[in-house]
Formats: C-alpha cells, structure tokens, sequence
C-alpha cells in the first residue's frame, strides 16, 4: 500500500504510465469495447482491467499522474457515435472532458475517429485499461506529454 495513490490504480497500470514514453498512447475504454483482442497488438501486449472503477473513476485517477500532451491540438481521441453525426456526443464524452480539462487545469482538446479507425488507432497504442462502465462509446485514446 502505497500513500497518496488512488487504490485504482495497480502496480501494472502504475507500471505502464511511468514506462511511456512522450507521444505515447494509452486507452482507457469501457466493458464492451473488444479490449482483450486488441490489447494482443498494443506494445503492453495483454489487457489491464480495473473490474472495480467507472471510467469518470479511473479517469481522474490516471490524469492525476499522466500529463496529456501539450504539443498536440487533440491528445484525447474519442470513438464517434455509429450512425450518428460526428459531433453528437454521449454522457461518456462529456464526462471525459470534464475529468480531463479538470485534471490540466485547461480546455483539452479532443478528436473523434469512426469506429474502425478507432480500433486501429487502439492497436498502436502503448497499453489498453479496461473499466466497468457500461458506456455506451466509452472509448477513449489519450496521448502522453511531458512534466
């Protein structure tokens, strides 16, 4: 047990989040996302699933200790609703933004990609975590900056 560290957060996801690197990608998605298969081709290489924690939850948690990206327009890249406009938002994306512009202390910037691209965007990141939340389009890419 450590101090001052969020008990969702576990010594593999610790582990992860301090070996990225800048430009790094993490995901953090919900329990329908097909994580575990897409897990297989990330640099981690297996699933990190946190059963316990919400993605607002885990979220805030992670963002306390992993900076996004400053010298990007987007470091978070959300899956976009199917069939519906790009713009159209569920309550995971604006839960997100919130935990997120809450953690840097600013307006962060955030992308969407089409489902598909999404996963493959997910194949290229660093590591997947996997929450509870039930979603819908829980899917999340954030991308690591500096200190």
């Amino acid at each position: 047990m450590l101090k001052h560290i969020d008990p969702l957060l576990t010594g593999e996801l610790l582990n992860v989040m301090q070996t990225m690197g800048h430009g790094d990608d993490l995901v953090i998605c919900d329990r329908n996302h097909p994580a575990a298969t897409i897990a297989a081709h990330t640099t981690h290489g297996r699933l990190i699933i946190i059963a316990g924690a919400t993605l607002p939850q885990l979220s805030r948690a992670i963002l306390q200790h992993f900076p996004l990206d400053t010298f990007v327009d987007a470091p978070m890249t959300r899956m976009q609703v199917v069939g519906a406009p790009a713009g159209e938002l569920v309550q995971a994306h604006v839960d997100m933004q919130r935990v997120a512009d809450e953690a840097e202390g600013r307006p962060v910037g955030m992308a969407a990609l089409e489902r598909f691209t999404f996963y493959e965007a997910a194949k290229r990141s660093f590591a997947i975590v996997q929450t509870a939340d039930p979603g819908p389009y829980g899917c999340f890419i954030l991308k690591k900056g500096v200190l």
